[in-house]
């Protein structure tokens, strides 16, 4: 038998199912690419996650992120919810209020504050930069967006570790009524090379500033529960645009209620501008897995 200690958490969530969910593997000594991929498809879910020893001591664990197709650069939630299970386990301990996870995409500080139900993690995100704006006539991003009531700001291409395109509606109540076009947005990520349409919407609720969804056209086509990256990608573009939500650069927002999940994700752009994207973390499955 080779056990390997396993847990599944739900992340951006402050009770089992509402957030995203997430497998980590925190014995991934021995494991090769093949295997690491074999088991993320296993799993079935969003991405897993491999944490492994720190090879350096300026950083806390070495981590590598797969979906069930490839391996991933970087991710949000997988970070987020690797950090609660690498503190959990005693795999790593909180220096002067920080984590730092050494991967693919460099070594990331995630802030730590409070302690057990109520702690919250946030990653450091990689930097942003936009590709392009654009006019919502580009024949390119029309067919995704027949039909969708648009906002002030314009539709943007952006960079941010994953790239996005990032779409304003016009209010909450049109952004949670609409229904995504997957072949027209399937086709727009594979022509720019990117995930698909991330729409987004001001809000009044006294909880967040910002209804986000999240519609991921290749290479899968699907609706992401809580993506941690995607909004850490618009939470820079909106500070390009003088357009944060909130005050301080703080803000909430909401994601995932369409496809029967209620996270809330935590976005700061700090004075540096860097953008920090996180929340709570719920374990819900923790024991082993036999995989040699």
């Amino acid at each position: 038998m080779a056990l390997r200690r396993y847990m599944q958490v739900d992340v951006f969530a402050d009770r089992p199912g509402a957030g995203n969910p997430l497998a980590v593997v925190l014995d991934a000594q021995g494991l090769d690419d093949a295997a690491m991929q074999a088991i993320a498809r296993w799993t079935r879910l969003p991405e897993t996650t491999f944490l492994f020893p720190a090879a350096s001591p300026d950083s806390s664990y070495r981590l590598r992120i797969f979906s069930p197709r490839r391996e991933v650069p970087f991710a949000g939630h997988p970070s987020v919810g690797s950090a609660h299970v690498a503190l959990a386990a005693g795999l790593a301990q909180v220096k002067d209020g920080l984590l730092v996870q050494d991967g693919i995409a460099g070594k990331l500080p995630l802030r730590v504050t409070g302690s057990g139900q109520k702690r919250t993690i946030a990653v450091r995100t990689p930097h942003t930069n936009v590709v392009e704006i654009a006019s919502p006539d580009d024949p390119r991003l029309r067919p995704a967006l027949a039909g969708l009531p648009l906002g002030a700001l314009p539709p943007a291409l952006v960079e941010g570790g994953r790239r996005w395109w990032l779409v304003e509606m016009a209010d909450e109540v049109a952004l949670r009524a609409a229904s995504p076009d997957w072949a027209a947005i399937g086709k727009l990520a594979q022509d720019t090379e990117s995930m698909g349409v991330c729409v987004f919407a001001r809000s009044h609720d006294p909880v967040y500033y910002l209804a986000v969804r999240a519609w991921v056209g290749a290479p899968a086509q699907f609706e992401d529960a809580a993506s941690g990256a995607a909004n850490a990608t618009l939470a820079a573009f909106l500070a390009s645009q003088g357009a944060l939500p909130g005050s301080g650069g703080f803000y909430r927002i909401s994601q995932g209620r369409e496809v029967g999940h209620d996270a809330i994700i935590e976005l700061t752009v700090d004075a540096e501008g860097e953008v920090w994207s996180g929340g709570r973390t719920c374990t819900v499955v923790e024991g082993h897995i036999n995989w040699p």
